[in-house]
């Protein structure tokens, strides 16, 4: 399989990766609100660790499995105190569980730099799990599982890269932002915002579950933060002179690729519905 994948170009493994990944994820999300949380928590793992690995790669030393487990900590959290089976008082484990990385650090003879593993590994919970479980807490909010408004958010992250990657390809001259990300430009960056425009306007017409300014709203924050958070990504993948941060994802890279812009997005959306929903 891996030998086929590597014969075909990039586009026709986005295509493999979409046909094979996007029904599963949709499947996930509107089966139950359970297997919702389930899926967002494994890939916030498959991420958190792909993170903790590019790090090792530049020769520090985070807690990786540790770091990963708070993580999902946090995740399954969210989902429990969300669907009220225990009290938002328990998300304060949270301090006591992230306060032993400090203590793990103490007894590791090894680290020369054990300050600055912490904080990476603290980076890890904070980039990675807490958004995946922003995004938990935004399809439950309200006390009722809302799948259309977490489907509605991942149209318009995908719209927005597949129509920054058709039109970066086809029309890319003015570079974005040369110094982090040589291959991005500002036609592509239009395209993905007039992709992920017209699913904003199918949302509005067909998904009640926000209203439409809403939905436009949501469209624009998908499109600002999430090329951001692409750039965010590219910085951190050049710091440590890598191209992709795995291979998981075929014609897309790892985890961390496919989900950058997510990251980003997942605490502006979330405060946006919060404060104006």
């Amino acid at each position: 399989m891996k030998q086929r994948l590597a014969k075909m170009t990039n586009l026709q493994q986005r295509v493999v990766a979409a046909v094979l990944g996007v029904p599963f994820i949709i499947f996930m999300i509107w089966y139950a609100d359970w297997t919702f949380a389930l899926l967002f928590c494994v890939i916030s793992a498959l991420t958190q660790r792909e993170f903790y690995r590019l790090l090792g790669l530049d020769g520090f030393e985070p807690l990786t499995a540790y770091g990963t487990l708070v993580g999902c900590m946090v995740c399954v959290l969210a989902y429990f105190v969300e669907t009220d089976q225990i009290s938002t008082g328990h998300y304060f484990l949270i301090c006591p569980a992230s306060s032993m990385i400090f203590l793990i650090k103490l007894y590791k003879k090894r680290d020369m730099k054990p300050f600055t593993n912490i904080g990476f590994t603290f980076l890890g919970i904070i980039y990675v799990a807490m958004p995946f479980a922003l995004l938990i807490i935004l399809a439950l909010r309200g006390g009722s599982f809302h799948p259309m408004i977490i489907t509605g958010c991942l149209l318009l992250l995908w719209a927005s890269d597949i129509g920054a990657y058709f039109a970066g390809t086809y029309f890319g001259r003015r570079k974005l932002f040369e110094r982090v990300s040589p291959k991005k430009s500002w036609e592509g960056a239009l395209g993905g915002a007039a992709a992920a425009a017209l699913i904003a306007l199918g949302l509005a017409v067909y998904a009640p579950e926000l209203r439409p300014w809403q939905w436009y709203c949501v469209g624009g924050i998908i499109v600002v933060t999430g090329t951001y958070g692409d750039l965010v990504e590219s910085l951190f993948k050049r710091s440590i002179a890598i191209k992709d941060s795995g291979t998981s994802i075929p014609g897309h890279g790892g985890f961390l690729d496919r989900f950058d812009g997510l990251l980003l997005a997942a605490p502006f959306i979330i405060t946006f519905l919060k404060l104006f929903a």
